[in-house]
């Protein structure tokens, strides 16, 4: 029996075959559970006689997707593709390349292709084999944690079949629309990095503004409901399966240690798997949680194991309990519950431990109410309507918004000051005792700020506010400090003939320069203790025998 498609994968593999006959490459992007594999499997079918290379992140993807083939059409074979990981790739010889004598590539979830290694082993196929047509299939094309790399372009010119938005196919139907409950979890390590972020204000009536909303999210937090009664209240499947992700093994296993008291007004003895890729029993645990019927809650504990291309049969959703994540591993993850033609309402539990990350799924909803006002005219809206989100930390997160936009609002008052030093002084090199007219700590406001990208320090910095900050002629590095004094040092010799500097000197600019020199000399000399390169050793040197 021919492979049928789904009408959103026939589409896109028709517009697939028209773009690699006029360009010679194809990208298709849709979403994690639409069955975008097919449309692969389909382009063999239909060219038996063409040899086809399938990249792959790894075997275990492609053993599944060849198996769900297999349910659908036990009697089809195709012997015409071979498949390689994309690691495997970075250790073939061109002697071994040439000898694949390929016709077409298809290369599955070809962000990855943006990796520097698997990157070089994809150009290296491509270069020895200029004639090939090329498919391309992801969930994505943007690659968020490198610069937001955009893959379609770099690998197909943006020659797209066929793009859809995880929200346009909860939209359209291609996938069903899922319960989906929001809560937080371990948020005492959250709790005290505000804690110290509030602290730190110098400023005692921004800090006493601040400690009442950090006190209300404490108490807010206290009094919501604990995990063991959130899941009790949205499973209705005693013992259904559900994939939970974790970020690493510590995290898994603290989970697992957990999960006893979590689930125990559910089945006190759930069941429990693990699957990740460097455990050599995942197989078999993977197999066994599949065959699992008993009437106990099935929960399979994974590592970046079905992030991507794997479908899984029967699964009634997924619980995240999530640290700071990728928009892409996010919407992989949710994918997982979600699959074309399944029939059900899944279940997605958003466990965070971040509350800035309890906004993720404003990103679906937008992409939904996107597709439906835009794209459709309308319709579908009921179903954006009929999305059930559960927030089970409505108050929480509302507080959370408030103290925000109050630490917010004392980082832009602070920014504005500096603003306006800039603008009256042309530098940002403040002394850090420096305190504006209104009484503003700015030097030690510069200082937090330095200490906060370093790491040194808990804070909220983030690119956009570093630009502002870069705009304005912000010092980040001592040694830039180190370096612009020198500078003025140099200036005042060629001026004055001469480094007498009287120690009470400032420039007009602000800085102690007679000061800043005699403790250089000092350190030079080991008569004070400090950190100096043999370098600015060297120059100071210089600096002071100078006439």
């Amino acid at each position: 029996m021919a492979i049928e498609l789904y009408k959103h994968n026939e589409q896109a593999y028709l517009s697939a075959l028209s773009l690699m006959n006029e360009t010679g490459k194809a990208a298709v992007i849709h979403p994690t559970g639409t069955g975008k594999s097919y449309i692969a499997f389909k382009l063999a079918e239909q060219h038996t006689n063409a040899q086809i290379v399938w990249l792959s992140p790894s075997e275990y993807i492609f053993k599944t997707q060849l198996e769900s083939l297999k349910r659908s059409n036990p009697d089809l074979e195709l012997r015409n593709i071979k498949f390689i990981t994309y690691s495997k790739l970075t250790l073939l010889s061109q002697q071994d390349i040439e000898e694949l004598k390929c016709d077409f590539i298809i290369l599955d979830e070809f962000h990855r292709c943006g990796a520097e290694k698997w990157g070089e082993g994809v150009q290296r196929l491509l270069a020895a084999y200029p004639n090939a047509k090329i498919l391309g299939l992801s969930a994505t094309n943007v690659r968020y944690l490198d610069n937001c790399r955009d893959m379609a372009d770099e690998l197909f010119d943006g020659n797209i079949a066929s793009e859809i938005t995880l929200g346009e196919a909860i939209v359209r139907g291609i996938l069903p629309a899922p319960k989906y409950v929001t809560s937080v979890y371990s948020y005492q390590k959250e709790l005290a990095k505000y804690e110290a972020r509030v602290k730190s204000i110098s400023e005692k009536p921004l800090r006493d503004a601040n400690q009442k909303y950090l006190d209300a999210l404490r108490r807010a937090l206290e009094n919501a409901d604990g995990l063991s009664d959130i899941f009790a209240k949205h499973i209705e499947n005693k013992n259904g399966k559900y994939i939970v992700f974790c970020a690493n093994l510590e995290h898994l296993k603290e989970m697992q240690n957990s999960a006893k008291d979590w689930f125990a007004k559910i089945d006190k003895i759930p069941k429990m798997y693990t699957a990740y890729c460097d455990d050599p029993t995942t197989s078999k645990e993977f197999a066994d949680f599949q065959a699992d019927n008993s009437e106990h809650l099935k929960l399979l504990f994974c590592i970046d194991m079905f992030n991507e291309g794997i479908h899984l049969p029967n699964i009634d959703g997924v619980i995240l309990f999530r640290p700071t994540v990728s928009p892409i591993i996010y919407k992989q993850q949710i994918g997982r519950a979600l699959c074309t033609g399944s029939g059900k309402t899944p279940l997605i539990f958003d466990i965070v431990n971040n509350f800035d990350n309890l906004y993720s799924i404003s990103s679906l909803k937008e992409e939904m109410l996107t597709a439906a006002n835009f794209r459709f005219g309308g319709e579908g809206i009921n179903v954006v309507e009929n999305f059930k989100i559960y927030d089970e930390v409505r108050e929480c997160r509302e507080i959370f918004d408030a103290l925000q936009t109050s630490l917010s609002a004392g980082w832009q008052q602070h920014y504005a000051a500096a603003k306006q030093y800039f603008e009256q002084n042309g530098n940002l090199n403040v002394p850090n005792k420096y305190k504006t007219k209104d009484g503003l700590s700015l030097g030690s406001w510069l200082t937090t700020q330095r200490r906060v990208r370093s790491g040194q320090v808990p804070g909220n910095l983030d690119n956009d506010r570093i630009k502002m900050l870069d705009e304005i002629g912000m010092i980040w590095q001592p040694e830039n400090s180190w370096e612009i004094r020198y500078a003025k040092a140099c200036e005042y010799l060629k001026q004055h003939g001469d480094v007498n500097i009287p120690q009470s000197y400032k420039t007009d600019d602000g800085i102690w320069l007679g000061k800043w020199l005699y403790e250089q000399k000092r350190i030079c000399n080991k008569e004070k203790s400090g950190r100096m390169t043999a370098e600015q050793k060297q120059k100071i040197s210089v600096l002071a025998n100078s006439r």
